[in-house]
C-alpha cells in the first residue's frame, strides 16, 4: 500500500464481487450490499472478459467457502468473528446471526476510506461491529484484538482473504503466531499462493505481467509464496492442524459444478487451532 491511501486490490475485489451479483446474479455467493459499497462501475477494460469472468469466479467461491464456514461455526455457538483485511468486505452489515460480534482489522486509511463509503451507500454500521485499525508489518494483532473486545479464551472464527502474499514471512508467521494463541476450536480460513508457474500462453503470460505492473504501481506486489507442504508446517507450528486445503479446481466442482481450465492461482485453507 502507499502512504495515505486505501488499498487498491481492496477495491479491486469488491468490484468483482460487485460485478458477480449484476454479471452472473450470485449464483455462487449472494451479496446485496456490494454494489452499493462499491458504486457504480465500468468493466476494466485493460483485462479480457476471460480473465475477469475468472477473477468473478474465484472472489466469489473464496468468500462463499469462507461464510459457509462461519455459518457452520456460528451453529455451534461460535460468537466472534474476526476478519483480517476486511477491505470493502460486507459480512458484517448483512451478518445473519443473532450475536455474533464481528472484528474487522485492516490498515488505517483503508478502514477511514471504507466508513466513507458506507456513509455514502447509506449502509447502517450496527453495534456488532468494531473496528481494529492494524498495519500487519508493524502493529501488535493480539493487543490490538484484545484492546477491541476479542476474547481470547473463547473460540473465535477468523477469515483472513486476499491478504498473505501481500506480506512478508514475518508478518505471516506473526499473525499465525496469535492467532494460534487463542482458544481451542479457533478456526481459521485464509488463500495464500503457491509458487508462480509462467502462464502458458501469450496472451495469460501479457495478463500476468498486466498485473504485476499495476500492483507494483501502487506498492501492492504478491511477495510470499508457498507450497501446501509448507503452509502445512507453518501451522502445525503455530497450533494449527489442517481440516481443507483446496485449488481453484476443487472449488470450482464444490460450488460451480464444473472444472475450470487451469489449477493456476491461490488456494483455499480451514484449519482450527487444534492443542
Amino acid at each position: 500500500m502507499q502512504t495515505g491511501q486505501p488499498s487498491r486490490t481492496a477495491l479491486a475485489a469488491a468490484r468483482y464481487r460487485a460485478d458477480h451479483q449484476d454479471l452472473e446474479g450470485g449464483n455462487i455467493f449472494r451479496d446485496p450490499l456490494a454494489r452499493a459499497i462499491v458504486g457504480e462501475t465500468g468493466p476494466d477494460e485493460r483485462f479480457t472478459e476471460k480473465w475477469r469472468q475468472r477473477m468473478r469466479g474465484y472472489i466469489a467461491v473464496r468468500a462463499r467457502f469462507a461464510e459457509d464456514a462461519l455459518a457452520a461455526a456460528a451453529a455451534r455457538g461460535t460468537g466472534q468473528v474476526v476478519i483480517l483485511g476486511a477491505g470493502l468486505d460486507t459480512f458484517a452489515y448483512r451478518n445473519p446471526h443473532p450475536g455474533l460480534r464481528v472484528f474487522e482489522v485492516d490498515h488505517p486509511d483503508t478502514q477511514t476510506w471504507k466508513c466513507e463509503r458506507l456513509a455514502r451507500a447509506g449502509i447502517e454500521i450496527p453495534d456488532s461491529v468494531a473496528y481494529v485499525p492494524v498495519d500487519f508489518e508493524r502493529d501488535a494483532l493480539g493487543a490490538s484484538l484484545t484492546a477491541a473486545g476479542l476474547d481470547p479464551e473463547c473460540p473465535a472464527f477468523v477469515i483472513w482473504l486476499g491478504v498473505t502474499v501481500y506480506l512478508t514471512r514475518a508478518a505471516i508467521d506473526e499473525t499465525l503466531r496469535v492467532l494460534g494463541g487463542l482458544a481451542p476450536d479457533t478456526e481459521l480460513v485464509f488463500d495464500y499462493g503457491p509458487p508462480i508457474v509462467p502462464p502458458p500462453t501469450a496472451e495469460l503470460r501479457a495478463v500476468h505481467e498486466e498485473r504485476e505492473r499495476r500492483l507494483a504501481a501502487v506498492g501492492e506486489r504478491w511477495i510470499s509464496f508457498f507450497t501446501p507442504e509448507q503452509i502445512a508446517e507453518i501451522l502445525s507450528g503455530n497450533g494449527f492442524a489442517v481440516a481443507e486445503d483446496l485449488s481453484v479446481v476443487e472449488l470450482a466442482g464444490r460450488y460451480v459444478g464444473r472444472e475450470v481450465p487451469t489449477t493456476a492461482g491461490p488456494r483455499l485453507i480451514r484449519a482450527r487451532v487444534a492443542r
